[in-house]
């Protein structure tokens, strides 16, 4: 039968083509029941089909030259005989398909094979040990091989897609084997070698199959990164689609929660994802799409956050890894990947903190002074960047740090690094208000200076604040300064003088943006600045500095009255609001009485 369906597609006319294909078509129907029927034949056991029946088909498959026939007869018999038939044969089976016509699609059948054969192995743990004893993997592994040898026009993505098939019933059949799956990819590597970065779009997806599929299965990055071939595959991949892999390899990390541990593995994995770790030769600066670019950064920041070891040296190798790498990706990719370098080498400072920090050479242990070196040649880089204000915030970062580590010579390191930034790198107006108000903040926090280096700062800090360009911006900056001279801690600083210094000379700058404003517009500016004045006097009144007097504060009530009654006032109902608060406070502190209270009582809120 099969003979005569063959021979009708030679036979006839060229006018009544159709009307053959049309009855063949029915014959092939006729045929493939017959195989049907044969499989269903009581007397045809595993051994019959083995000595028999499977030789003679086959015979019969690879005699008759047709490419038609004998796609259709492999496929039938794929279908139509059982797993384990096909298991016991499979040697007999595959031997036939080098034997096939180059224009057979053999990879279509032979994928068929693998995946009805992995669906079995799949349903029964009982049958897995004989694929072992028919060495399933090598048989298959060698057949795939010849089919390639044997057609060596095979395009690419056909190559590519045959061993995708075997990778899939690799993992399926021999998880625990990654031998196996490392033969697969280097196959693959050996097939590709030669050639040139892959342009055929079908072929770069299966190679994007081929590497997601260990990820998927093993939910660990750390198992592909065992894999000595899989960063040799990802190399035949143009530099869009390396960086479309590396960013699949990210969200398995962070799916599954990974924790990489070691320096070598770092290494490792930073290698097969330098797409976004660093320019690619030969791509365009204008090729990038911003959005894109900055979710790719993003990602690798987040990545750096999942790279941990509970042992310091460990860790301090992983940190030293990380900072070679980024440090290597130019400037744009820096303003992402600093941070979350500076921030994992603060985690570890904190984790340290105590320990004997005067330790120096080359190897030394991970002590807090020498991550702070680490730390400061990474924020340094920021500077070709350029990006001030985030460098300006990583040093504060780093100063508080390194004062909870009680390095005093470190801590001021930093914070004069930050006025250099200050000084010399930020320019904008809202960028240094921002700047000096963090600086006041930090320095606020830090109880390790001397008398000697804390006045320095506490100096600088305040010429900074009155130099700022708009007055109120001038009045607000100063009067935060004044916490700079008193605070809580039991050893902390309490100068009252300088505190009552600091507010007088905030309502000195207060009154001239008055004065300016009368000058320019015709009415006095907002009162606003000496209400938050008036609450930062309150805020130190409470706090027992003898200085502030319930005298001073009575003045200051009086002064925001008659600058609110004058002439000139433009009526404020957010100001008036505010003040009427700020008066309802001291009310509520008179009535609470106890020793706050009595300090209110000779305050006057009426008028």
């Amino acid at each position: 039968m099969n003979k005569l369906w063959v021979r009708m597609q030679h036979q006839g006319p060229v006018r009544e083509k159709e009307k053959r294909g049309k009855e063949r078509n029915e014959l092939r129907d006729l045929v493939g029941k017959n195989l049907h029927v044969l499989s269903q034949i009581e007397g045809v056991d595993l051994d019959m089909y083995k000595e028999t029946v499977l030789p003679r088909i086959l015979e019969q498959v690879v005699n008759c030259k047709d490419d038609l026939a004998q796609f259709y007869l492999m496929d039938c018999i794929i279908q139509v005989f059982p797993d384990e038939y096909h298991l016991q044969t499979l040697e007999t089976l595959l031997s036939a398909f080098p034997q096939l016509q180059p224009s057979v699609d053999i990879k279509t059948v032979l994928s068929q094979l693998m995946d009805r054969l992995s669906n079995y192995a799949a349903s029964s743990p009982e049958v897995l040990p004989e694929f072992l004893q028919v060495e399933a993997f090598a048989k298959f592994s060698n057949a795939i091989g010849k089919v390639i040898e044997a057609q060596p026009d095979m395009p690419v993505v056909g190559a590519v897609t045959l061993y995708v098939s075997l990778l899939t019933f690799t993992l399926r059949v021999h998880p625990d084997r990654l031998d196996y799956v490392d033969q697969v990819l280097g196959a693959c590597v050996k097939k590709l070698s030669g050639k040139a970065k892959l342009e055929d779009s079908r072929a770069t997806k299966q190679i994007i199959a081929l590497l997601s599929a260990p990820l998927e299965k093993y939910s660990n990055i750390v198992t592909a990164l065992e894999l000595s071939n899989y960063p040799r595959v990802m190399d035949y991949l143009d530099n869009a689609t390396t960086k479309v892999m590396a960013v699949v390899i990210i969200q398995s990390i962070m799916k599954n929660t990974t924790c990489i541990s070691t320096s070598d593995k770092i290494e490792a994995l930073f290698d097969l994802i330098k797409g976004l770790i660093k320019d690619m030769d030969g791509a365009q600066d204008d090729e990038l799409d911003e959005e894109d670019f900055k979710e790719e950064q993003n990602s690798v920041a987040r990545l750096i956050h999942m790279l941990h070891n509970d042992d310091h040296e460990e860790m301090l190798k992983i940190l030293c890894t990380v900072q070679k790498h980024i440090l290597l990706g130019g400037p744009k990719r820096l303003t992402f990947t600093v941070p979350s370098l500076v921030f994992s080498a603060l985690k570890l400072v904190r984790r340290l903190q105590g320990q004997d920090g005067d330790v120096t050479g080359e190897d030394v242990p991970a002590t807090p002074k020498k991550i702070f070196q680490i730390l400061h040649q990474t924020i340094e880089a920021l500077s070709c960047v350029p990006s001030p204000e985030l460098a300006l915030r990583l040093y504060l970062q780093c100063a508080e740090a390194a004062n909870d580590c009680d390095l005093e010579p470190v801590a001021y390191e930093f914070f004069t690094q930050a006025f250099i930034l200050y000084e010399e790198e930020i320019a904008d107006s809202k960028a240094q208000i921002t700047a000096i108000h963090l600086i006041i903040g930090t320095l606020q926090r830090m109880n390790i200076f001397g008398v000697e280096n804390r006045d320095t700062l506490t100096h600088k800090t305040t010429g900074y604040s009155a130099k700022l360009l708009k007055k109120p911006d001038q009045c607000r900056a100063v009067y935060a300064c004044s916490h700079l001279f008193w605070t809580d801690d039991q050893d902390g600083i309490m100068d009252g003088e300088r505190v009552l210094l600091c507010l007088k000379r905030a309502l000195r700058i207060a009154n001239a943006a008055q004065q300016m404003a009368n000058a320019t517009r015709g009415s006095s500016g907002s009162v606003t600045l000496f209400i938050e004045i008036l609450n930062k006097y309150l805020y130190f009144f409470e706090k027992g500095i003898p200085q502030i007097t319930n005298t001073v504060i009575q003045d200051l009530i009086e002064l925001i009255r008659t600058e609110q009654q004058s002439d000139n006032a433009v009526a404020d109902p957010s100001t008036e609001a505010f003040f009427s608060s700020t008066l309802r406070y001291i009310e509520f502190q008179k009535q609470k009485g106890g020793n706050i209270g009595e300090k209110y009582e000779q305050i006057k809120t009426s008028s």
